[in-house]
């Protein structure tokens, strides 16, 4: 009975041998595996020391954003002009991003940029003008020479400015017409803004007969305007004979008000002066 089993005794041996040697190549040839795996001549360690430093640089671009968003409250930067900034700083930082990725690889960095420049140049030449406005709508949006809500004449249009975007200007004339205007042609022209300051000049020219005396026609003008409460007393207004005509004399009328009374007191004294002139017999 003993000499039966002792051959199966050495088959089981022998198979128990046979899978624990097949168990070490197989491990042996797995770990050779990942020691000599490369991809575009790089070694595994190359790629994730790669990740890491990928990870790291991205958690650094966070930090930088906030950072950045942070100092858009301190500068009192205008909302319209932050997503273009806060594009702008996280595409630099991502490209940098990729520099560093990309040097650690063993990828020509000069390269690269060099490759990099081309494209930006063809491209930069392609939308030139639409590269003139962006670079007019950053500038109006920094130096803020006019703001939403004011009136003013630029670019050959004159309305109220309804919106101011980093490519068009939205004015609204007065007959409710709304215009886009490239920012290129505003930053590059003269700009007028009638709502800068808080008060503006009104200026009239009256004209009266010869046979009216000046004291009686400034008495009827100053009548008129001292009936509009919209009229500052300072500075003080101003009439006087401004020239001598053929069968008139013409008074200039200098008065102030607040900017946005500007329209309604040059109409409405225009009109006062009239009535003035009747109720004080000048002609």
């Amino acid at each position: 009975m003993d000499f039966a089993w002792a051959p199966i005794r050495t088959l089981s041996a022998s198979a128990t041998a046979t899978t624990a040697d097949t168990s070490a190549t197989v491990q042996s040839g797995m770990a050779g595996l990942l020691a000599d795996f490369q991809l575009f001549s790089l070694s595994l360690s190359d790629v994730l020391g790669a990740l890491g430093l990928l990870v790291l640089c991205l958690l650094a671009i966070k930090m930088l954003l906030r950072i950045v968003e942070r100092s858009f409250d301190k500068l009192h930067i205008d909302y319209s002009l932050r997503a273009f900034v806060r594009s702008g700083v996280k595409l630099l930082l991502y490209f940098v991003a990729l520099l560093i990725v990309a040097d650690s690889l063993g990828i020509p960095v000069t390269s690269l940029i060099a490759m990099l420049s081309v494209i930006g140049l063809a491209v930069s030449l392609a939308v030139q003008g639409a590269l003139t406005n962006l670079a007019g709508g950053v500038l109006l949006l920094t130096t803020k020479p006019f703001a939403v809500g004011d009136y003013v004449e630029a670019g050959g249009v004159g309305g109220t400015v309804g919106e101011i975007g980093l490519f068009y200007t939205q004015l609204i004339t007065p007959d409710n017409k709304v215009i886009y205007t490239p920012n290129g042609e505003i930053s590059s022209g003269k700009i007028q803004n009638y709502n800068a300051n808080p008060t503006r000049r009104v200026e009239l020219t009256v004209s009266a007969s010869y046979d009216d005396p000046t004291s009686l026609v400034k008495k009827a003008i100053f009548s008129a305007i001292e009936a509009d409460p919209r009229i500052l007393k300072e500075p003080a207004p101003f009439v006087n004979i401004l020239s001598y005509g053929d069968s008139a004399i013409s008074y200039i009328v200098r008065v102030w008000t607040s900017s946005a009374n500007c329209w309604d007191v040059q109409f409405s004294l225009t009109e006062a002066i009239r009535d003035a002139f009747e109720s004080h017999g000048v002609t």
